[in-house]
């Protein structure tokens, strides 16, 4: 009934195509998270105190340009 031959073998096949969707989620897990911090800053800030609308923005701003500086891909980081 188990059948030992059959046209699997360990280490030789192909991932390309789930590599390269593993790094397209993480991208956007990345950069969505930053996205929606970003928001939710600002709507804080703008709405809950006393910063106001360009308070609100400019640390929106601020936090936006941290986050691509710091999430940003490094050359040479490949495992």
């Amino acid at each position: 009934m188990a059948d030992a031959t059959h046209d699997y073998h360990r280490g030789e096949m192909d991932i390309a195509e789930q590599s390269a969707t593993y790094n397209l989620v993480m991208g956007i897990t990345k950069w969505g998270s930053l996205a929606i911090a970003a928001l939710v800053l600002w709507l804080t800030l703008w709405f809950c105190t006393e910063a106001g609308f360009l308070g609100a923005t400019v640390a929106a701003v601020v936090l936006v340009a941290l986050g691509v500086f710091f999430l940003r891909d490094k050359p040479g980081a490949g495992h």
